[in-house]
């Protein structure tokens, strides 16, 4: 589930590429289909999270689930339906994409009902398997037309910030789905190095050729300028101001771990930069 968001995507990519007999479940299963390469061993199916019986219907058969939902204020309680439908058709293993701070009194909202979906797949007494990335290195390219401009703006201080590329949290999700020996484990997972907002300009400078400026803004007026000149939704700006405070108050520091999974490094920031450059310099 999730197949069309950025890490249920890559899965997607990276099962079919290994001929891994798969279902895909989308609420537009028609626009999923177009998207997918038609030889690919992948069933698509429509499902709406918000309706039981269709969640029923789209999992009957399945052994295993990948569970990512997109963030929004409803993702615990659909998450939850989502698990409930699977215990039902007697899947035996879940693969959940949570958060690090899934906790009952994180100062993350939406990590909170992470933590709180964790739990609720913990009394099924199905396998649970969860993946805690940090920051998405794909979400830097919304930055990229300020970035154009050259400012980068966040309220983070000066604090680390640990990027992971969505393909590496899918090669590892991918890893832990045909590898049992993987499966029942939770898993940090971030890429090989921290980058402060500071030093994450300073690189796009470089690799862009163009000077970036960073601008450190109190957390109330970063949240005002999501809503004014991002248009974020209220919800959404209050949670990317808390992810980044979150990082202020805890610092936070790369592991091993995709990398140990993998079998291979995990990818660079330099290098996603290097790779979407075209995007980050654009200026229409």
């Amino acid at each position: 589930m999730g197949a069309t968001g950025a890490t249920g995507g890559a899965l997607l990519h990276r099962l079919t590429g290994l001929d891994v007999p798969c279902r895909a479940i989308s609420r537009t299963p028609g626009t999923l289909r177009a998207a997918t390469d038609a030889r690919a061993p992948v069933e698509i199916v429509g499902a709406d999270a918000a309706d039981p019986r269709t969640l029923r219907d789209a999992l009957k058969g399945s052994t295993q689930l990948f569970l990512a939902m997109a963030n929004s204020p409803r993702q615990a309680e659909l998450e939850m339906n989502a698990i409930d439908a699977a215990a039902l058709c007697g899947v035996e293993h879940v693969v959940k994409l949570s958060a690090p701070a899934a906790e009952p009194a994180s100062p993350v909202a939406i990590s909170r009902g992470h933590w709180q979906v964790e739990e609720h797949l913990a009394a099924t007494g199905m396998t649970a398997t969860l993946l805690r990335p940090y920051a998405f290195m794909q979400k830097l390219l919304l930055n990229a037309p300020s970035v154009a401009q050259g400012v980068l703006i966040g309220a983070m201080r000066d604090a680390p910030c640990n990027y992971i590329d969505v393909r590496d949290i899918a090669d590892v999700a991918a890893e832990t789905l045909l590898d049992p020996g993987l499966a029942g484990a939770t898993y940090t997972l971030t890429g090989p190095q921290a980058f402060s907002h500071s030093a994450l300009a300073r690189l796009l400078g470089e690799l862009t050729g163009r000077p970036v400026r960073h601008i450190d803004l109190p957390p109330n007026d970063f949240h005002s300028h999501l809503l004014s000149t991002a248009h974020m939704p209220p919800w959404l700006a209050s949670h990317v101001v808390e992810i980044q405070q979150l990082a202020v108050s805890r610092p936070e520091f790369p592991n091993d771990t995709t990398e140990t999974v993998l079998g291979r490094p995990a990818r660079t920031l330099p290098d996603f930069i290097r790779e979407h450059l075209r995007v980050f310099t654009a200026t229409t």
